[in-house]
């Protein structure tokens, strides 16, 4: 439609939410579908946060509040980041945005100018190179493939680096591969930055508390405290605390660019819930034993799916560090024909095949800039799982 803008012609649906709705339209028709597209935890949120919540209501918590959060909860993310992170921040350098996808846009949108450029590693989370599109700048995706454990090098970074840079994108534990950076890993990026002092650092840790068997997180700030002023720490309740409905996410930057993300946000949503603030700081100064439970469930998880996909013919999933999703690669099914005569010639070819014969929903490597793979969200029950990675052996040994 000629009334529509230019920048929404170069901005592409969210791939994992358009799989997610088929998935759900097909189950209102009555197929069998076992949906392992969507990114969301299938654990009820906590007992004592659903609690505070309800007292926030009773408190009359229900009004406008700070454009970028509540003081209170401001005072419980620095405590956060001082717990876990050794990250020494002021109420005035943290942020709080409706979910930590705002968070990221904000400052996006705050720093971005026409021609500069934002460095994206893939397999890459699908909304990044789209949201670095509509504040106005150039994505440069680097792709750290299988064969480097879907991170990139040094190397790699420092070559990608140009006078136009004002990014790099860091997410450990990855969405959507689970690959993790060790410390020494990390390191080696943060030293190639402290080269580039015009380069800054976006660091995505929404799954830092997803990690499983000896990883352990750090982020870059952490790593190497020379960054730290040119670091947005982003970090949220969604993953940790089963809260995707609540929408909290959070930062913590040197306060000018905070200054900067709080005046879009003024102009865009304002305020995040007030209901959700109360939650989130609940769920940041409460017991914390939910965490380490619902790990260990993730980690059988994962176990179960890497082992079986592993068992199906033609494909090879490597384990992941943390996070809920496996990324296998389907390079061994490419060519091959689905008994109707589909030939697969892609991993999108791969998934709607496989949707359509098995009800198996899962989401196409393409959207997240490397193929032939797919992802699968193993945030759903064993027994589904087991079911699903059944009809994708199934699937596969149809294959000829």
């Amino acid at each position: 439609m000629s009334f529509l803008s230019q920048t929404l012609a170069r901005v592409k649906p969210s791939p994992t939410i358009a799989m997610t709705g088929l998935a759900r339209d097909l189950a209102a028709q009555g197929r069998d579908i076992i949906s392992l597209s969507a990114g969301e935890p299938d654990f009820d949120t906590p007992a004592h946060i659903r609690q505070a919540a309800k007292a926030a209501i009773d408190a009359g918590h229900t009004r406008y509040t700070a454009v970028d959060g509540i003081a209170e909860l401001k005072r419980a993310i620095c405590a956060k980041f001082a717990r876990d992170n050794g990250l020494d921040y002021a109420v005035d350098e943290i942020t709080v945005g409706t979910g930590g996808k705002q968070v990221l846009y904000n400052a996006l949108m705050a720093t971005l100018n026409p021609g500069d450029e934002v460095i994206i590693p893939a397999p890459y989370w699908v909304s990044y190179p789209d949201m670095v599109t509509l504040a106005g700048g150039t994505p440069v995706i680097v792709t750290g493939g299988v064969d480097q454990g879907f991170r990139i090098t040094a190397d790699q970074l420092a070559a990608a680096i140009t006078p136009r840079t004002k990014w790099v994108i860091l997410n450990s534990p990855s969405n959507p591969t689970g690959a993790g950076y060790a410390e020494g890993q990390l390191r080696a990026l943060t030293d190639v930055l402290l080269d580039h002092p015009h380069v800054w650092v976006l660091a995505d840790d929404i799954y830092e508390h997803l990690v499983f068997d000896d990883f352990r997180f750090v982020t870059p700030a952490q790593v190497e405290p020379r960054l730290r002023d040119r670091t947005l720490t982003m970090n949220g309740v969604s993953k940790a605390y089963a809260m995707t409905g609540w929408r909290i996410g959070y930062g913590g930057a040197p306060a000018a660019l905070i200054r900067a993300m709080g005046a879009i946000q003024s102009q865009s949503t304002s305020n995040p819930c007030s209901i959700s603030q109360y939650a989130a700081l609940a769920a940041l100064t409460g017991p914390q034993d939910y965490i380490a439970d619902s790990r260990a469930v993730f980690q059988r998880r994962r176990d179960l799916v890497v082992a079986g996909l592993n068992r199906c013919a033609g494909v090879t999933c490597p384990t992941p560090q943390g996070a809920f999703y496996v990324y296998p690669s389907i390079a061994g099914l490419i060519g091959r024909r689905t008994p109707g005569g589909v030939v697969i010639a892609d991993d999108q070819t791969f998934a709607m095949e496989l949707l359509n014969a098995t009800g198996v929903a899962v989401v196409f490597g393409a959207a997240f800039g490397l193929s032939p793979h797919f992802r699968i969200s193993y945030a759903a029950s064993d027994a589904q799982l087991a079911d699903a990675v059944g009809r994708i052996g199934g699937f596969c040994a149809s294959l000829s």
